[in-house]
């Protein structure tokens, strides 16, 4: 399933511009993990408690997450200020080339209601 997967999520990677979207941005809030304050930190030139402070808080699952959305770091055009640095989380959106598929499968289809990359690669997966 994974190579299938996978051809999906290049092919609708391809054709659907993130940048005109921004809906992860604009309202998933990711876990964000110590390697996560420390790049952004670094990008923002700030210590990472001051980034803990600034930034974030701890949520119901005792993770840390944006204290809100939009990203703080969701610029006007849909760019991201710390792109470079942005949290692993962020980076692997919307999970759809990743291993062992199955094993966020569930996650996938949440991520529909707001990804078009994830509705289009479980459209065609399903349909197939």
């Amino acid at each position: 399933m994974d190579h299938e997967v996978h051809e999906l999520h290049e092919k609708y990677s391809e054709e659907i511009d993130c940048l005109l979207c921004a809906n992860c941005c604009r309202s998933l809030g990711p876990a964000i993990y110590d390697k996560d304050v420390e790049r952004m930190a670094k990008a923002l030139r700030i210590k990472p408690s001051e980034v803990m402070e600034k930034y974030l808080r701890i949520d119901e699952d005792k993770d840390y997450v944006f204290k809100s959305m939009p990203c703080p770091f969701l610029m006007p055009d849909n760019y991201c200020q710390i792109y470079e640095s942005r949290p692993k989380a962020c980076r692997e959106y919307p999970h759809t080339d990743r291993k062992r598929f199955v094993q966020i499968y569930n996650l996938t289809v949440k991520n529909t209601s707001t990804c078009p990359i994830a509705y289009e690669v479980m459209c065609e997966l399903i349909n197939k």
